[in-house]
């Protein structure tokens, strides 16, 4: 995997040379909030536990899946019960519950003949199964999740995975994402990074729809 360029290098967006769009998915492509909440949620019903707290529920929204059920089941033996549950359930039932940016498919179709277009989520194994439920399937060059690389965000692995994938360097990628966890990774990576609808967030430029990618690059 390439390494980080050094902490003390200063970067500069020079949109000219981007050639590669990478975005998170919850929050960004999809709003996902409905069926991560089921999805959890049904979870934790079949072992007799009350449902995710509004607390619990934003931290399992930006991190991996297993993460996010170490915090919900703090017994060691129930957790590994859930575990072992969960990886025979399916997603399926829960992906009629997310809602596509209604912007997504116009914005890829400006995007892609210029531009290679990724994903670096912390989804695990449903990322694909969500991309063919809702015939994504093949707009997107390259997909990295948490199971493809040693460290889920806020670490840059997944990021830096996708510029070893792609060939180039990490001013000639940009990131968008809506979540701490996003800005960090893309900081770590030295990835210019695009906050979606959280201005809270240290980014080099906000944005509040998807089809503001395609005026931060010109098109």
């Amino acid at each position: 995997m390439a390494n980080p360029p050094s902490q003390n290098e200063r970067r500069s967006v020079n949109r000219n040379h981007i050639q590669a769009v990478a975005f998170d998915c919850d929050g960004v492509l999809f709003d996902s909030a409905n069926a991560n909440r089921a999805y959890y949620n049904h979870i934790l019903l079949q072992f007799g536990l009350p449902e995710m707290t509004e607390e619990q529920f934003a931290y399992a929204q930006m991190h991996t899946v297993e993460e996010a059920l170490a915090l919900l089941i703090e017994d060691a033996n129930l957790l590994a019960a859930v575990r072992e549950y969960r990886r025979g359930m399916s997603y399926m039932p829960f992906i009629r519950y997310m809602e596509m940016e209604p912007q997504l498919r116009a914005v890829l179709a400006r995007l892609r003949p210029h531009y290679k277009t990724a994903i670096a989520t912390n989804r695990t194994d449903t990322m694909a199964r969500v991309l063919e439920e809702h015939a994504l399937l093949g707009l997107f060059d390259k997909v990295v999740t948490a199971c493809d690389v040693p460290r889920a965000k806020p670490h840059p692995d997944q990021l830096l995975l996708l510029l070893e994938h792609f060939g180039i360097t990490p001013s000639e990628m940009i990131f968008v994402g809506d979540s701490e966890l996003d800005a960090l990774a893309a900081e770590q990576a030295r990835v210019p990074f695009l906050a979606y609808a959280n201005p809270k967030l240290k980014a080099d430029a906000h944005i509040i729809s998807l089809g503001q990618v395609l005026g931060y690059l010109g098109l």
